[in-house]
């Protein structure tokens, strides 16, 4: 792999991570591309390619800290108060700080997530192979995000989401693991018509991809990546994707927040709408 090569993967990672058209899908699509175009990269089902690609994923969640640092700052010092103040006075669920609390709830989520796609891994992989089913995740995807615009001022906030909530968008998060639907879109889709105000939607979504993503990534590195390939790939490729995919899933990252709050999520429909039509007329095939 080249530097330019590694730098425009970056480039796609970062602005695919978090514009709610499902990361993945492109990423492997680029990849298909420039292998067509004569590139001598491996394929995307390699060892060094997925390796490349857990790499570029971790350096989104660097995207995430940067946006989101004055939240989680505050979440961990609270979170760490409210463990002083249970184990002061001990007590029931009602005694539970409300940051605390939240902490559970998002682990409630990953731990759903975690669960359905082990339990459904089988049925998921399959879907790999079926463009068509491709095709209607992608056209499913933008017909949500364009009802989402469509939603009436959302009255629960972030300190009151309930397990109800957690297991929705634990739930939402596992059928992104199915090709065409995206994580971030699919778990702030659920948290919207779940009742949470945009802003908490988004802030829930982004908190709980931090573990899910790091899970995810030290899941399929120990089961699918070679020793061999670090060497193979070079330490100067995986650096430019990891610093590259950083810095534009920043500017991606506010770029989706303010569409999120001004409700123009119907823009990225329309490209998931153009998208599926694609697929469904088999103009991708092979690329997906």
């Amino acid at each position: 792999m080249t530097i330019l090569e590694a730098f425009i993967l970056g480039i796609v990672q970062g602005v695919f991570m978090f514009v709610p058209v499902s990361s993945t899908a492109h990423l492997v699509i680029t990849q298909h591309l420039m292998i067509n175009a004569g590139s001598s990269l491996p394929p995307p089902e390699s060892p060094e390619m997925i390796l490349f690609d857990l790499i570029v994923h971790v350096g989104t969640l660097v995207s995430i800290a940067i946006v989101f640092w004055g939240s989680l700052r505050y979440l961990a010092i609270r979170t760490f108060v409210d463990l002083a103040s249970y184990a002061r006075a001990p007590g029931g669920w009602s005694a539970v700080g409300p940051v605390l609390r939240l902490m559970i709830l998002g682990a409630v989520t990953v731990l759903v997530t975690g669960v359905l796609g082990l339990v459904f891994k089988d049925q998921i992989e399959r879907v790999f192979g079926a463009p068509q089913i491709v095709a209607v995740t992608l056209a499913t995807t933008g017909l949500l995000l364009w009802l989402t615009d469509r939603l009436g001022p959302r009255a629960v906030g972030l300190k009151s989401i309930g397990f109800k909530i957690a297991i929705i968008i634990g739930i939402a998060q596992a059928a992104a693991l199915v090709p065409g639907i995206s994580r971030s879109g699919i778990t702030i889709i659920a948290g919207l018509f779940a009742g949470l105000k945009r802003r908490w939607a988004a802030e829930y979504s982004f908190l709980i991809a931090i573990p899910t993503i790091l899970a995810a990534t030290v899941v399929q590195g120990l089961r699918e990546v070679d020793p061999g390939a670090l060497e193979a790939l070079g330490h100067a490729p995986l650096l430019v994707g990891f610093v590259v995919s950083a810095i534009v899933g920043t500017i991606a990252l506010k770029l989706v927040l303010v569409l999120l709050y001004r409700a123009q999520l119907k823009i990225f429909a329309i490209y998931l709408f153009i998208l599926a039509g694609l697929v469904a007329l088999g103009f991708l095939d092979g690329l997906v």
